[in-house]
């Protein structure tokens, strides 16, 4: 094993990885149980659903009062880009029998990122497996001791969990934020739902965030490649230098 790591950049990006996101896992354990959930299906969550995002979503809702459909709704909706990711890393792996089935189960952000990081293809198959499997042998191990954690706060409102859930999911959500455009369509996606929540029950603002983004990823799309929404210079022979000019 320690050869392994020693002689594997994609192994050890991948247990670096999995130590610190599986850590976290101790944050949703307690927010679940402090949301309402027992320890069982918190358990069974993080075993089968299995996305921090979604899980996160989830609880959020469940706490704010929302209905078990609404809270799920919401968790498929922030899932939808791991079938993206399936895809990509199929390509990327091509993994085949049982091995498929496991690799759909452990397709997250991070066992994405830490493939795609790699230019080696053995690398980038040993840096799935070992950010993906890794997180998910932890990410369970410390739902449980947050559940147990979180069962012994008692109320959750006492110790202000019942908005940590938020801000647990806004720590995922920031690093993403790398471009100018993602901050926008964040900004306006984030004043949708506080608009949103006066008149709405929990659970729905967020399917209202995920329709204006949808709309603004829409009309960006219509405009064309220019992204200007004007019409492309078609004269091959005008001079670029002057061609701001009349």
């Amino acid at each position: 094993m320690s050869l392994l790591l020693r002689d594997s950049p994609g192994a050890r990006a991948g247990l670096s990885i999995a130590l610190a996101t599986g850590l976290y896992g101790i944050s949703f354990g307690a927010l679940s149980v402090a949301s309402g959930l027992n320890i069982w299906q918190t358990s069974v969550l993080s075993l089968l659903l299995f996305s921090g995002g979604s899980q996160f979503a989830f609880v959020g809702v469940i706490a704010g009062g929302g209905t078990g459909l609404a809270a799920a709704s919401a968790a498929a909706l922030l899932g939808i880009r791991n079938a993206v990711y399936g895809m990509q890393l199929n390509a990327l792996l091509n993994p085949r029998g049982w091995r498929r089935v496991v690799a759909a189960q452990v397709t997250i952000d991070e066992s994405l990122a830490t493939s795609t990081g790699q230019s080696d293809p053995v690398e980038q198959r040993r840096g799935f497996w070992v950010a993906g499997v890794g997180i998910f042998i932890l990410w369970n191990l410390f739902t449980i001791v947050g559940a147990l954690v979180g069962n012994a706060l008692g109320d959750p409102k006492q110790w202000g969990l019942d908005g940590a859930a938020v801000a647990a999911f806004l720590a995922l959500l920031w690093p993403r934020l790398r471009s100018r455009e993602a901050g926008a369509i964040a900004i306006a996606c984030a004043v949708a739902t506080v608009v949103a929540v006066p008149f709405v029950p929990p659970g729905v603002p967020i399917l209202v965030a995920a329709v204006v983004a949808a709309l603004i990823g829409f009309f960006q799309s219509s405009r064309g490649p220019e992204g200007e929404g004007l019409e492309p210079d078609l004269d091959p022979y005008r001079d670029p230098e002057t061609a701001g000019e009349s």
